[in-house]
């Protein structure tokens, strides 16, 4: 029995290790690529004999495209997207959680289809109503579209948690002539923390990366947002493939998203796995 066990306790740990190590070897990848300039982008060695911040410089410095400004335009972005998709989403999930009415179902089933649909399908039409609303052409014009598949998931999740919450603190807060939105604002909302942060955080990333949309949506160079950018970093000649600066900009997007999940990491966890067991 204690040998078996040792050799779970072995085999555990090992299947860890391995996991680990295939999810941190592609990031590790590029944080030492972006150190590398010149031939040293072909050694094989992981780490450079030499470091130098040459592409980080020449990301900030170089007069193709102005990464700084595309990386300002994907914070405030994907931070408009979050702030606007738990808005409607905590009112949405206070409706479809609470209050009972004919048709909850079918229109959480319709939500639920909306988050479904490939971003290609409503690219056409997207296209027509951001011009005629004045949005296209412009990075905090994004939002919409990203409401598309920010708020579907944002809206079934807070749902869940909305109905979950004890019924007698709202027939509480009622008698003490509470509304719904002092009851949603006052009452729900510290008990719907951790929800909300896995939920904004999750659309954050989404907005973050999303690169379908702010293609075809932004043509100015000055709205771009980070994704295009770093598909458009190109090279001194039309053969050259600029590895380094690549690398170096993928590792710049990443450690925001990464500093966020340290920071929030117990919040997601309690959101993620509440209600999973009832008491």
């Amino acid at each position: 029995m204690s040998q078996r066990s040792t050799a779970a306790t072995v085999a555990l740990y090992a299947a860890a290790a391995l996991v680990v190590a295939v999810s941190v070897y592609p990031f590790l990848y590029a944080l030492a690529t972006s150190f590398k300039t010149g031939t040293a982008l072909f050694d094989a060695r992981l780490w450079p004999a030499e470091v130098t911040l040459r592409n980080y410089r020449q990301l900030f410095e170089g007069g193709g495209q102005p990464f700084g400004r595309h990386l300002l335009n994907s914070i405030v972005v994907a931070t408009l997207t979050v702030v606007v998709s738990m808005l409607l989403a905590i009112s949405a999930s206070y409706a479809l959680g609470r209050i009972p009415f004919r048709g909850k179902g079918a229109l959480l089933l319709a939500i639920l289809a909306v988050s479904m649909f490939p971003q290609v399908a409503v690219l056409s039409g997207l296209f027509e109503l951001m011009q005629a609303l004045g949005l296209y052409d412009r990075a905090p014009g994004l939002v919409l579209p990203y409401l598309i598949f920010t708020l579907p998931f944002t809206v079934w999740v807070l749902t869940t948690f909305m109905r979950g919450l004890p019924v007698e603190l709202e027939e509480a807060a009622i008698m003490d002539g509470c509304g719904p939105v002092r009851i949603v604002f006052q009452v729900f909302m510290p008990l719907l923390v951790p929800a909300l942060v896995s939920t904004g955080l999750l659309a954050f990333i989404g907005a973050w990366n999303e690169f379908l949309f702010a293609l075809t949506f932004v043509s100015d160079t000055e709205q771009r947002t980070v994704p295009v950018s770093i598909s458009l970093i190109t090279g001194a000649t039309a053969w050259e493939v600029p590895w380094g600066s690549i690398m170096a900009a993928s590792v710049i997007v990443t450690v925001p998203l990464v500093a966020l999940v340290l920071l929030f990491q117990q919040r997601i966890v309690s959101g993620l796995t509440a209600g999973a067991v009832k008491g």
